[in-house]
């Protein structure tokens, strides 16, 4: 836990900053909050792999430092930086050319005409925030997870104060509606790297790393090792991410106010999950640190036990969504309509969420292994073959519309926790028998 919270509060603060923009364009309109679904919804794709590239970095680190091996810590932070950058700028130019493609998408030519440039803002952000995620994922390597955690938070404050300024019309500034809250978005992500990479200069823990990297070179090797890990990591949060995405387009044939209503759900299933993604993160740095000093029963205790931890969050967090599930939705909008379909979205929530959270740690435990490749196979099966499908089936086949999308999330999930945590098991045994 002492790991993991800082991890938490600094993940669930990359949520809230599109949570704060969601709420305070809710409350412009219907329209606006459908278009910040669909641009969230194409551009977080990218986004989500460009994450989980770098997240390849962790593991690799927590090794090296588990062998004490800083000399190796500092060539895969020089490395890393640049194989991140290198993909940072290839995502911006690749997603930058899906924004010609949003308007044969099926969805309400409104909602498009106010989505694309808003999309095109958040697109122009994609190398500052992956620049935040290299040294954050470094520092976590390390077994620092506060800077980020103070960083993220400061972010938010700053996001928030800037969305009501830009989206309202404040302090002598326009009213930009939807491109105020992208604009704002924007600055917090460029202040944010400026905020890490001041931390590595001014602290001594960081600063021994900075000397290292700039005594190492760029190598080959070193940014295949990394690439190696980081892509199917990617791959697999991408194929996750792309399901809920879909999800959101076949949504978007519904109409804008079901596409509006998935918003408002889906921003509160991403709130719970990033908070548990902060527990995996910490599980992928605990497990790394005892497989390099192969401490292996320690590695699956520190494994097991944020399982249970994260059972005993997500079983909150489910009682807390069917309890509230008809006050959340006016923290977004007061559209009458947009609110009975968002309570029933979000009830279908509650039902995945231990789902979510064994396999996400799941993950997180077998990303400290570098046992990546299989889980990628098993997130496109579940997430992709099983959980797309059963959307489709049942709200167009059977008829169910918005909470058969839904009930699709539910099968894909259930079926990645049994297939995650048997995965752990299996491999992790292997090592304690040896």
């Amino acid at each position: 836990m002492a790991i993991a919270i800082p991890v938490m509060l600094s993940q669930a603060g990359q949520v809230m900053v599109q949570l704060a923009d969601n709420m305070m364009v809710g409350h412009v309109g219907t329209v606006e909050l459908a278009a910040a679904s669909f641009a969230g919804s194409v551009f977080i794709n990218g986004l989500i792999f460009g994450m989980g590239f770098t997240f390849g970095l962790t593991p690799l680190v927590g090794k090296a430092i588990g062998k004490n091996n800083f000399g190796e810590a500092g060539k895969l932070f020089k490395n890393g930086i640049f194989s991140n950058m290198v993909l940072a700028v290839v995502l911006t130019v690749l997603m930058f050319a899906v924004s010609f493609f949003m308007d044969r998408m099926g969805q309400p030519e409104e909602v498009v005409r106010q989505a694309i440039p808003y999309y095109l803002v958040l697109v122009a952000s994609m190398v500052p925030f992956l620049l935040f995620f290299s040294f954050k994922q470094f520092a976590e390597g390390l077994g620092n997870t506060k800077t980020a955690m103070y960083i993220t938070l400061f972010a938010n404050v700053i996001n928030i104060g800037l969305n009501y300024v830009l989206i309202y019309g404040k302090l002598g500034f326009p009213a930009y509606g939807l491109m105020g809250a992208g604009y704002a978005t924007l600055i917090a992500r460029i202040i944010m790297p400026i905020c890490f990479i001041y931390s590595f200069i001014k602290k001594d823990f960081f600063r021994q790393f900075l000397s290292l990297a700039h005594q190492s070179v760029l190598h080959t090797k070193q940014a295949w090792k990394l690439a190696k890990i980081g892509i199917p990591i990617g791959l697999q949060m991408l194929i996750e991410v792309l399901s809920f995405s879909l999800g959101s387009v076949m949504m978007g044939w519904l109409g804008e106010v079901p596409l509006a209503a998935h918003q408002i759900a889906l921003g509160m299933a991403s709130l719970t999950f990033m908070i548990i993604s902060g527990i995996s993160s910490g599980t992928t740095i605990r497990v790394a640190h005892q497989f390099g000093a192969k401490s292996y029963e320690e590695m699956r205790f520190a494994a097991f036990a944020s399982i249970h931890m994260v059972i005993a969050i997500m079983s909150v967090a489910a009682i807390a969504f069917v309890l509230l599930k008809d006050q959340i939705p006016y923290l977004f909008t007061s559209d009458p309509q947009v609110i009975s379909v968002a309570a029933s979205l979000i009830v279908i929530a509650a039902i995945f969420q231990v789902f979510d959270g064994i396999q996400v740690v799941s993950l997180g435990a077998l990303r400290g292994l570098a046992d990546v490749k299989i889980p990628m196979y098993f997130a496109f099966c579940c997430y992709i073959v099983v959980s797309l499908g059963i959307s489709y089936l049942f709200a167009f086949v059977l008829g169910f519309g918005p909470r058969g999308i839904w009930f699709g999330f539910v099968g894909g999930l259930g079926l990645a926790a049994v297939l995650m945590i048997t995965r752990f098991r299996k491999v992790s045994k292997k090592y304690v028998e040896g």
